[in-house]
């Protein structure tokens, strides 16, 4: 057991003998001498060496030798060499260890490896920069040349590594300092002043004389009497080059003390911007360094090109670099070009500058770069004279016929600060909505004053500033433009042929034409004011819309303006008019031709060419008015087109123009595309649902009133229709109700006074005042209780449906949402309609229709009675039958149309049923007194025709409405849209108030609230 203990207690003994060898020896104690195995020390040995220089007489031997001690300062010969070294028994040695060999050595001499490391990287780093050469010492490296200030790392390394740094011979040692510092000492007397070397290590100024550089990063210093005390230093920046110049001058420079004053304003200054000055005993004022200087260069290209270049320029003992933001002034250039906060910038970034951009640097921000103290500005290159003109504008605008048909060119010279601004260059910068303009000769002018952004609307109104080549032009419908030219204008020339059309433009009413005497009929004071108007248009070959309200006569006043244009003009050969109206009233024409100007040939097309054998051509010659539909010009439209290329056709007149209100429509498009002199278009609503419907129309009879189609929409119909307080977009979005209210007040001013001269509507209110008195009545009918219930739930079922439809793309799914909205009408006007199985359910609607109809008829009195819906007037029908009351029929489908309107006209039926669509124009119906409207329709403009069939001239009996809504449904809320849309048409073609028109996907939301 004790045997047991005795071999598991620890030697005590062992554990000191392991950390032995990791130890330094107690103090007292002597270090054991070192065996075989102990690594070799090395020193890095310092010695000044006098240089050999070859001979012809000596080309070989030692390139250098030890130096001796040196009678006065150190010369050119000399350099400061190192070299590895081994420790002997006797000593610090060579022992046959070169730079070229110590690399194979570290085995051969049993080295330390670290040291040994240390010296291959020592003599690398030398020759990475300073290769052998031949001729070269391989024993030694010059700390002269050494390149690489990498060597103060390598030294501060050897006390680490235990390697030594010692001299050669007695008495030598070798000092590390820790800093050197050479500049020059300024100091003055009497004499003047004296500029000297002052090289200062460690804090004590030393004997440069005794000093030379170690290539351009630090000193040693020898004492040449003494040359084996070594002192090396290192410099804290590079040493420049006149640095290195001015080490070890035996002499000193000296100013005269006359010259002294000069020296120190002129000389001294940029003497110290090249190298540190100072007065060691405070003699001479030293200035302060210069601040950092932010240099911008300025390089001018041709093409108006500027480059920017910037960088800082530093004295050695400048301040440190100031953050841009103390130099510049906030502002003065763009964020992008300074940086970030968290990542300033030390330079703003370079940049190329063109065309206007650079005109309005060099004019603006250069001249303050110029002034500001911490900038200098360099320029390359020549400098354009960059002038911002500043002036009022002044304007002169002229117009003289083109060679276009229907266009004038218009002049247009403005002129700033006395220059001539380049007219195409000036209105495609504004259509651009470019801020400035720059001029090939430099100058530039801002183009945000009024009377050019006004010029500028002006001008885009006459033509799409795109198709300004070479100059631009003004059609002469737009001669209501010319008096704002006028207006903004400083000298404004019409030319001749604009005279006499601005004057009757100017007058309430055109100069006063008598009626021909082909007519047959006396015109009322209205219907002459219409002719006149008309012969106004027709005498300057312009075009219109005859918009009278219906029933006033708008057929005879466009024939009245026939037979004064055959019997005034006497064309040879004849030209015939062309009218076109939808299939119903064409007969319509006939007969009022036939009745009011009997001595006209009046032909009318009753089918295509093809199906009737016949040509339009051969209808055409001989006539005075030719009388077509909207469908047989469409399909023959190259045989009409071909009728104006040969003998032509005197003008187009467009009967019921909201025919040809889709832009889109072929129709549209021939009556667009007909070659005709002078166009008309007659229509009493030439706005039904939209301002486009208006511009599509103008396209039409006025090109080039109004410009584009997207045009029009951004310059009216958006700002006048859609932009409502609420909604974020279209000109005003986001605005209050008061700023959208007056956007919208300007731009339908402007409309209206775009449109004035072309356009003529005069209402029965207006000047027909004997016309008998019209009343309308809205009659509210509530649903019976069932029909409420079923009505109550097809409502929420598709309110549903809708608004989730509401929220994706109305357009997509407008068929949808239509086809609800329909659902829901039929619902509010009979259950039945929508489903056999509610045949049963009561009818509210057609019950109280026969109350009020059952007295009209036993009065005396007859009745049209209008739906949009023919399975409605079906159930009608059948009620009128049960009752015994006779009727007559008109829808769609009807043929014979004018056998069943004379059936009416001449017959004793007190009834006329009549869908909305089929009998809502060109009927003259002013047999009946009474108009039964069964279902409101959402275009307020369509149930106003319906109504005029009977309220018209000729009427002499008053006229009873009634409108037959169901309470609380649908059609109340279409009676509140027809509101709207009344006041969008009253405000544009009449004089009201300004409402929205759009049927949006808003109005939809209305219709099911």
């Amino acid at each position: 057991m004790a045997s047991s203990a005795a071999r598991a207690a620890p030697d005590s003994e062992a554990w000191r003998d392991a950390l032995r060898s990791y130890l330094p020896p107690a103090e007292g104690l002597e270090r054991p001498e070192q065996d075989a195995n102990t690594p070799t020390p090395l020193a890095l040995q310092f010695e000044l060496r006098e240089l050999i220089p070859r001979t012809p007489s000596r080309w070989n031997g030692p390139v250098s030798k030890a130096a001796k001690a040196i009678a006065g300062d150190l010369g050119d010969q000399y350099r400061l060499g190192v070299r590895p070294v081994a420790r002997t028994s006797r000593g610090w040695a060579r022992s046959g260890i070169t730079w070229t060999n110590i690399p194979h050595l570290l085995n051969r001499l049993n080295l330390d490896p670290d040291q040994h490391r240390w010296f291959c990287e020592f003599g690398a780093l030398h020759l990475a920069l300073r290769p052998t050469t031949p001729g070269r010492d391989p024993d030694w490296i010059y700390l002269d040349d050494f390149a690489n200030p990498v060597l103060w790392t390598l030294l501060d390394q050897t006390p680490t590594l235990g390697i030594q740094l010692v001299g050669s011979g007695t008495n030598a040692a070798v000092t590390r300092a820790k800093t050197a510092n050479l500049t020059l000492d300024a100091t003055r007397d009497d004499a003047g002043i004296e500029i000297r070397p002052r090289l200062v290590i460690d804090k004590t100024r030393v004997d440069d004389t005794h000093a030379r550089a170690i290539s351009n990063h630090g000193f040693y210093l020898v004492d040449p009497a003494t040359p084996r005390q070594i002192l090396v230093a290192p410099t804290a920046e590079t040493l420049t080059t006149d640095q290195l110049a001015i080490l070890g001058e035996s002499t000193r420079t000296r100013i005269p003390e006359y010259d002294a004053d000069e020296f120190i304003v002129n000389y001294l200054p940029d003497l110290q911007e090249r190298i540190d000055i100072s007065s060691s005993d405070l003699t001479v004022k030293v200035p302060p360094p210069k601040p950092p200087v932010l240099i911008v260069t300025v390089t001018h290209s041709p093409k108006h090109t500027i480059t920017l270049a910037w960088r800082w320029s530093t004295s050695r003992r400048s301040a440190p670099i100031p953050q841009l933001s103390q130099i510049l002034p906030k502002g003065l250039l763009p964020d992008e070009w300074l940086g970030t906060e968290l990542l300033p910038r030390t330079v703003p970034l370079p940049v190329t500058l063109k065309g206007i951009d650079a005109a309005l640097f060099a004019a603006r921000t250069l001249r303050t770069l110029h002034k500001l103290p911490g900038v200098k500005v360099e320029t390359v290159g020549t400098a354009p004279d960059y002038r911002e003109l500043t002036g009022e504008p002044q304007l002169k605008i002229t117009t003289v016929p083109s060679e276009k048909h229907d266009w004038f060119d218009l002049g247009v010279v403005v002129t700033v600060d006395g220059r001539t601004i380049p007219f195409l260059p000036l209105f495609k910068a504004l259509a651009k909505g470019r801020r400035r303009l720059l001029l090939v000769d430099g100058s530039f002018l801002a183009l945000n004053h009024p009377a050019l952004k006004a010029l500028s609307d002006l001008i885009e109104e006459s033509r799409d500033l795109t198709e300004w080549e070479p100059v631009p032009s003004i059609s002469r419908h737009q001669v209501s433009l010319w008096s704002d030219f006028e207006d903004l204008a400083d000298e404004a020339v019409p030319a001749v042929q604009w005279r006499a059309l601005l004057a009757e433009t100017r007058n309430d009413f055109p100069i006063p034409v008598d009626p021909p005497k082909g007519l047959e009929a006396t015109l009322r004071p209205y219907q002459q004011d219409g002719f006149a108007w008309l012969a106004y248009l027709w005498r300057h070959r312009l075009g219109g819309i005859l918009a009278d309200d219906m029933g006033l006569g708008k057929t005879v006043q466009c024939l009245t303006l026939i037979q004064h244009v055959i019997e005034s003009e006497k064309p040879d050969p004849q030209k015939p008019f062309l009218i076109v109206a939808p299939t119903s009233v064409m007969t319509n024409w006939v007969t009022e031709a036939e009745k009011f100007t009997p001595g006209l040939t009046v032909r009318q097309m009753s089918s295509t060419e093809a199906t009737g054998k016949v040509p339009i051509a051969d209808v055409a010659r001989g006539a005075d008015i030719v009388v077509t539909s909207y469908a047989l010009l469409r399909m023959d439209f190259d045989a009409y087109q071909a009728v104006s290329t040969s003998t032509g056709w005197a003008g187009l007149m467009l009967d019921e123009a909201q025919f040809v209100k889709n832009p889109g429509s072929k129709v549209h498009a021939a009556a667009l595309d007909l070659q005709v002199p002078f166009k008309l278009a007659v229509t009493g609503t030439p706005l039904e649902n939209s301002l486009t419907d208006l511009q599509a129309l103008f396209a039409i009879v006025a090109p080039g009133l109004f410009a584009s189609a997207p045009r029009f929409l951004n310059d009216y119909v958006r700002p006048i229709e859609q932009s409502r307080p609420g909604i974020a977009r279209g000109i005003g979005a986001g605005n209050t109700e008061q700023v959208n209210a007056a956007t919208r007040a300007e731009r339908l001013a402007k409309l209206r006074r775009r449109i004035r001269p072309f356009l003529l509507r005069r209402t029965k209110e207006l000047v027909a005042a004997d016309l008998p008195a019209k009343q309308e009545q809205t009659l509210r009918i509530d649903l019976a209780p069932e029909h409420r219930d079923l009505y109550d739930l097809f409502l929420q079922r598709e309110r549903q449906k809708l608004f989730r439809l509401l929220g994706d793309d109305f357009n997509l799914n407008k068929f949808i949402v239509f086809r609800s909205l329909t659902l829901l009408r039929l619902l509010a006007l009979d259950a039945s309609l929508i489903g056999d199985e509610y045949s049963e359910m009561p009818s509210s609607k057609l019950d109280a229709l026969f109350e009020q109809l059952d007295d009209v008829v036993a009065e005396g009195h007859r009745a049209l009675i209008f739906s949009q819906f023919t399975s409605y007037l079906a159930k009608v029908r059948r009620r009128l039958d049960a009752a015994g009351i006779g009727y007559v029929y008109l829808d769609g489908s009807t043929r014979h149309r004018a056998e069943v309107i004379a059936e009416f006209k001449t017959g004793t039926a007190p009834v006329f049923l009549i869908s909305l669509k089929a009998g809502g124009f060109g009927l003259n119906l002013t047999e009946a007194d009474y108009v039964f409207l069964l279902d409101p329709w959402w275009n307020p403009a369509s149930e106003e025709q319906a109504i005029d069939r009977t309220h018209r001239i000729g009427q002499d009996k008053n006229v009873m409405v009634y409108r037959l809504v169901a309470a609380d449904t649908i059609e109340e809320k279409v009676l509140a849209l027809q509101e709207r849309k009344a006041h969008l048409f009253n405000s544009v073609i009449d004089d009201e108030a300004l409402f929205s028109a759009a049927l949006t996907a808003d109005d939809i939301r209305e219709l099911l609230a």
